[in-house]
């Protein structure tokens, strides 16, 4: 009965082909929470896939219908040992975004699992089947050696991630003593690095609306018209150039944040940023005076990520009606949130551009939030990764993208600590979708680690 020997326990669940088995059963679930044709399916996956894995552990299994009618059920699950043993909150979401069936490479399919030299490939390998399914098999590792864990654990599993997860901040919120806990230790997103273990304790905001021009009824003839109707994309791309500058520097005071501390600064000094795996770094874009990884965990980021007058398919001789673009703002811990949009009123109003209205998307926000990197249960994971891996984990602040953290960390007052199983080429929301083997390998005896020293005592309380 050992550390050693539950990180070889869990070595030969991978070794042996279990893991990618178990992958394979999971990836085949075509939980789709954008596609209303799935509803049943993201049902199945907690009632079929779940509760009887958890259950066999000795969990405590609900499965709840999610309070916003438009999101998916949710699963929570309680191993309780004892009053006096602290308790870990984890967190996984089984649902996927849209399969693109059509635009996956020949031989691959969105819901069957393929496995290419180190790379396992389907949907959900990467986004967040295989990191919670990790996170699972290591406690089953620990709790097989020990014969009990040495901790309580709650798990939730929810179904709409991939919609912004609706309702879940209401289901916290309604309860709150059920899931009351220690700390959340979880797993989403990549690592810096495929081979070195990340952290991160937090994520960037995200908020996404629409700018609209919207000036009147129908298209009109360019050559009758031209010169008397004003143009909505013209007005509506202007407007846009007034957010940022032409290297893409935010003009808009309330969105610079002033959070970007010594501290903050400190802990991303000299973490990569750079990668092989994805597209090179325009150097001479975002803000002049950071570096890229302060840009891209301690800064906000503007983004359009779509744009629409006419019909672009088909363009015909007429001064469109409508102008539409789709933006977001990804923000760090320092900005307001209540403000964001205001603000951005206020700066259109000032630049002359009345006729641009703001519209929010319903489920386009997250908040931002953020964890002290050296808070005591930042330090206890850290070491025992440390331990694990012979080497130091990168520890972020925050996550570049956007996490339902917030609800962690705001609604139940959770310190927060992510330990990423996936890598940044990983395809993640794309077509051909993978993970790979060594990480995944890799994964399972650092949680392992954790998991076995979380039961040896010591713990932050």
């Amino acid at each position: 009965m050992s550390r050693d020997a539950a990180t070889a326990s869990v070595t030969d669940y991978f070794q042996s082909g279990r893991f990618q088995s178990d992958l394979a059963g999971l990836v085949a679930y075509e939980t789709e929470s954008q596609n209303p044709d799935q509803a049943g399916e993201l049902a199945r996956y907690l009632s079929d896939a779940m509760v009887p894995r958890l259950s066999a552990m000795g969990f405590v299994c609900q499965i709840h219908a999610n309070p916003e009618p438009k999101g998916g059920p949710l699963l929570t699950a309680e191993r309780h040992e004892g009053a006096d043993l602290p308790t870990i909150l984890t967190y996984g979401h089984g649902d996927v975004i849209r399969a693109q069936t059509d635009q996956w490479r020949a031989g691959l399919h969105p819901f069957r699992l393929v496995e290419e030299g180190d790379r396992l490939y389907g949907r959900g390998t990467a986004d967040n089947k295989s990191q919670h399914l990790i996170n699972i098999a290591a406690l089953e590792a620990v709790l097989a050696t020990r014969g009990s864990l040495g901790f309580n654990v709650k798990v939730v599993i929810e179904m709409s991630e991939e919609t912004g997860s609706p309702g879940l901040a209401a289901f916290f919120a309604a309860h709150r003593d059920m899931l009351k806990a220690d700390v959340l230790i979880a797993s989403d997103g990549p690592r810096l690095q495929p081979d070195v273990p990340t952290m991160f304790m937090g994520s960037r905001g995200g908020v996404t609306f629409d700018l609209v021009a919207d000036l009147r009824d129908g298209a009109h003839h360019s050559g009758n018209w031209g010169g008397l109707l004003a143009d909505p994309a013209m007005i509506l791309v202007q407007a846009l150039s007034t957010i940022t500058d032409t290297r893409g520097q935010i003009r808009i005071p309330a969105w610079r944040p002033e959070s970007l501390t010594p501290a903050v600064r400190a802990a991303l000094h000299d973490l990569p940023i750079d990668s092989t795996d994805g597209p090179a770094i325009d150097t001479d874009w975002g803000e002049e005076s950071l570096t890229p990884v302060e840009r891209a965990y301690g800064w906000n980021s503007f983004a359009i990520l779509a744009m629409k007058s006419g019909v672009p398919e088909a363009p015909v001789n007429a001064i469109s009606a409508h102008a539409r673009a789709t933006c977001q703002l990804r923000f760090v811990v320092g900005t307001d949130p209540e403000d964001i949009l205001p603000a951005l009123r206020r700066h259109l109003d000032a630049q002359g551009f009345h006729k641009v209205g703001i519209v929010p998307h319903d489920r386009g926000f997250f908040n931002a939030t953020r964890l002290a990197p050296d808070h005591p249960w930042v330090r206890f994971v850290a070491d025992s990764l440390t331990r694990s891996a012979g080497q130091a984990p990168h520890i972020l602040p925050n996550l570049a993208g956007s996490l339902p953290n917030d609800c962690f960390s705001d609604i139940l007052g959770l310190p927060t600590v992510w330990v990423p199983h996936s890598y940044r080429g990983c395809s993640q929301h794309a077509p051909d979708e993978h993970v790979l083997k060594p990480v995944c390998r890799d994964a399972l005896r650092l949680m392992a680690g954790v998991f076995w020293d979380l039961g040896e005592g010591g713990t932050p309380r």
